[in-house]
């Protein structure tokens, strides 16, 4: 475990990016489909249950949501994608709101892809896979939910789910979480640690 994640602080959430923190340091963006567990991840991964807004209703989150891990470092929770029951101007303007992200903002370093390990690889979530590979954005994926099948299906998913993305030319990691069960805290900080420190390193060449 890395107790770094656990001193996270919430900043400002922002509906336009001329709103958000300062373009400087390191972020990695929190994406996936709405109802797939994404703040619940974080609030699991930071050991803050309340950091991160949580709804059953599919949505909730229609900002960016910055948080601060350390001096320059920050987690953005993305706006939900694909579910959300809300009217088609709205989900327009969500979609803007993190194309213009994603596209303009300088200090972002790395993506944690969530997807329910019911429903993995949706449309939406082979959008974002393939919008990481052009711009060659490290990705690291959670299968969250875990708790809600057996170990066995789980690991078939994670196995199969590995199998499709193995042909992508650019590699990105993959693993089993449950918020529930608290499973995979020491992956991901991990994960978010070589994302983080990858950038760093493309920065500072030796």
């Amino acid at each position: 475990m890395n107790p770094l994640y656990y001193q996270a602080k919430f900043i400002n959430s922002s509906p336009h990016l001329r709103d958000t923190p300062a373009d400087v340091g390191l972020e990695i963006a929190f994406a996936g489909r709405s109802n797939a567990g994404k703040s619940s991840a974080i609030n699991t991964l930071t050991r803050q249950s309340g950091l991160a807004r949580t709804s059953k209703t599919p949505g909730r989150t229609q900002m960016l949501n910055f948080f601060e891990i350390a001096e320059n470092q920050r987690f953005v929770d993305l706006p939900g994608y694909g579910y959300a029951k809300v009217p088609l101007p709205v989900k327009k303007k969500w979609h803007e709101l993190m194309e213009t992200y994603l596209t303009k903002r300088k200090s972002l370093c790395g993506m944690v892809l969530v997807m329910d390990v019911r429903h993995p690889l949706t449309e939406f979530d082979w959008q974002m896979i393939e919008w990481c590979q052009h711009t060659h954005l490290p990705l690291h994926v959670i299968l969250t939910k875990a708790d809600k099948i057996n170990f066995g299906a789980a690991k078939n998913t994670l196995l199969e789910v590995q199998r499709e993305l193995s042909e992508l030319p650019n590699p990105l990691t993959l693993q089993l979480f449950s918020s529930l069960k608290k499973t995979g805290i020491d992956e991901i900080h991990a994960a978010l640690t070589r994302l983080f420190t990858l950038r760093q390193q493309t920065n500072n060449p030796i």
